[in-house]
Parts: C-alpha cells; sequence; structure tokens
C-alpha cells in the first residue's frame, strides 16, 4: 500500500512516502479500514519534532508520553473510512460500514487514558491507504458529512468533549474558548452551543466571521486585552475558560472568570509555562482542570452528535497523501479555519 513513514525526529524532511509498504491484516479483534480522509493534529507536527520533552529532560526528544518512541511509524490519529476486511472473531457483515475510527486505544476506565495508546503514535495510524484497529474503535456513522469532513473530528471533537464534561459546562452559561479558529476551538463552540451555552471565542480578526458562522455568540481578538475586549462586548465575567493556548493570556483568563468559575486546559498553544497569581484561584474559589484525550463514552457521544447533524466541520484544505510533508508546513502556519485533511 501507500503510506507515509515517519523515519526519525526533525522537519516535514523525516516524512517519508512509500507505495511498498506492506498491507496491514487485521488479526483477532480487529478490523481494517480502508482510509478515505485522515486530519492533521498538533501531535502529528509535535511527535515528529519530539517537542514534547521528558519529564526529567525538558530538552529530550519523546513522543506524547514523553518516553521513547519506536521509527519508523505511520502517524495520522484521525481516520474516516470503510471496513474492508474483519478477523477473527469480527462479525463479516461489518464489512463495508461507512466508519469513524476512535484513536484512544486503552481498556479500563479514564485514568486509563493518561497511558493509552494513541493512533498514529504507539501504533500505525491513517496516513496510509489501509489502518488496522480493535473493532471496538470503528463506529459506523450515518449523516450527511463527508468523510473529509468526518476526518476533522476524532481527536478534535472528542478532546472538546472530554473537556466541557470535566467542567461540567451547565445549559445557560457563559463559557470562553480560546484558540476558537482551531480544531479543538470550533469544536467546542459547537459543542457548547449545542448544550446550550452562550459562546465567547478568542481568534484573530481574520478569522471572526468563520467562527461566528459555526455558532459563537461573540468574538473578541486575540491580541486585545481580554478584560477590556469582554467588557466591550457587554460581558463582565465568564462562568467557564476552555483553554487550549495558555502562554502570555493565562493570567486575564483567570481574572475574567466569575466567583466559583472553572478553568480548564488542553492545550499550551503559546507556551506550556506560565504565571498564575494563587490569591486570584483561592480567593475567587476558582477550580483548575486538566483533560487531554476524550474516553471512549465521549467519542461516542460525539457519533452521536454528527448522526443528529449538529456539527459543522471545517475543512480548510485537502492534501494528496503523496504531499502530507507539505500540508504539516501548511499546518504549521496556523493562517486557516478548521482542519487540514490529507486523501489517500
Amino acid at each position: 500500500m501507500r503510506a507515509v513513514l515517519l523515519t526519525r525526529y526533525g522537519g516535514p524532511e523525516a516524512l517519508e512516502f512509500r507505495t511498498d509498504v506492506p498491507d496491514p491484516v487485521p488479526g483477532p479483534g480487529e478490523v481494517r479500514v480502508r482510509v478515505r480522509a485522515a486530519s492533521l493534529n498538533n501531535t502529528d507536527i509535535w511527535t515528529r519534532e519530539g517537542a514534547y520533552g521528558s519529564a526529567g529532560d525538558p530538552r529530550a526528544q519523546t513522543g506524547w508520553r514523553r518516553s521513547s518512541f519506536s521509527f519508523p511509524r505511520i502517524q495520522g490519529a484521525d481516520v474516516a473510512g470503510e471496513i474492508d476486511q474483519v478477523g477473527a472473531g469480527v462479525p463479516e457483515t461489518r464489512v463495508g460500514e461507512r466508519v469513524l475510527v476512535d484513536p484512544m486505544i486503552y481498556d479500563g476506565d479514564e485514568r486509563a487514558l493518561v497511558t493509552t495508546d494513541y493512533l498514529g503514535s504507539e501504533r500505525d495510524g491513517g496516513f496510509a491507504e489501509l489502518v488496522v484497529v480493535p473493532e471496538r474503535n470503528v463506529h459506523a456513522v450515518g449523516g450527511s458529512l463527508s468523510f473529509a469532513e468526518l476526518a476533522t473530528l476524532p481527536t478534535a471533537a472528542t478532546t472538546a468533549m472530554r473537556m466541557l464534561g470535566r467542567a461540567g459546562l451547565r445549559t445557560g452559561e457563559t463559557v470562553l474558548v480560546t484558540g476558537a479558529s482551531g480544531g479543538v476551538g470550533t469544536s467546542l463552540v459547537q459543542i457548547a452551543k449545542a448544550r446550550g451555552a452562550r459562546v465567547v471565542a478568542v481568534a484573530g480578526a481574520a478569522k471572526h466571521a468563520a467562527i461566528r458562522a459555526i455558532g459563537a455568540d461573540e468574538v473578541v481578538d486575540r491580541n486585545a486585552e481580554l478584560p477590556s475586549a469582554l467588557a466591550a462586548a457587554g460581558i463582565e465575567e465568564v462562568d467557564l475558560v476552555a483553554d487550549v493556548v495558555a502562554g502570555p493570556s493565562h493570567g486575564d483568563l483567570l481574572q475574567v472568570l466569575a466567583p466559583l468559575g472553572r478553568y480548564v486546559v488542553a492545550g499550551a498553544i503559546a507556551g506550556p509555562l506560565v504565571e498564575t497569581d494563587l490569591r486570584t484561584v483561592y480567593l475567587r474559589q476558582l477550580t483548575l482542570l486538566g483533560s487531554s484525550f476524550g474516553t471512549h463514552d465521549d467519542f461516542a457521544a460525539v457519533v452521536d452528535l454528527v448522526d443528529r447533524g449538529v456539527f459543522r466541520p471545517l475543512v480548510a484544505a485537502r492534501y494528496p497523501l503523496a504531499d502530507l510533508a507539505t500540508a504539516q508546513k501548511h499546518f504549521e502556519s496556523k493562517d486557516f479555519v478548521g482542519k487540514l485533511v490529507v486523501e489517500p
């Protein structure tokens, strides 16, 4: 089959397009999916660069679990396609199903997410014509979304679902979403609106119209002084901050939270090291929550929203599989709204 192999840590030159990779064969309890589309994530870039560091030495190059990483690896966590072969113990009737793949490979409860295998990281993923995964991770999907649109959802929407679940978002609350033009951000906006929240999004000025179009009630510029920008929009405080940016804005995000407000973080695009005035946290009785990938239940909830037609995925660009390196360069520019997709 055709596939792109990550051969080492490095830049896009570490990606090698091959046409002679052996076809994977499903084992017991597994299915093989013919990939129709796979989208890009920050994890693809940071893993390729070895940018996660390790607990003992932040300069060390590692994968997302901050431990050693095996090469070569086919990356690509977010897969939409069709089942074309099943392993022992899997009903043949599943062949031909239109499916979306849950990229979290784990057994047990939510604690297992801390050490889960992630498709395209601990096992080969979807930047290929074929991928093999456990049957339980493959969900039949209905609705009218294209394969490219479906492929934008697995990691981003499930992460967003997990964040809002961890933070206990309630109907009628006001939620502030940072990084609202990215995959997780656009999913946060849509899921929060589906739950009856008022959504205030933070993004670059050129992206405001697109974010309003998917449901944001207010959009403020990412370069604005946040408390002032919210005040200008008639917003004194918010109940919940859903953050994927962190960096220098962290202090302002806590300042705009209402007493007893909640802050949930699942990314640090602007930098993982932040300054926090703990007096703000304890005097206003704030709750700070960490969140990462979603659970199997979170993924099932995303599929339910797909079937109900809730999502309006934003596909910013499509690339042929052979141009994955170019797609990753585009991804790093961040000059788009939504997700980039490759199609074998």
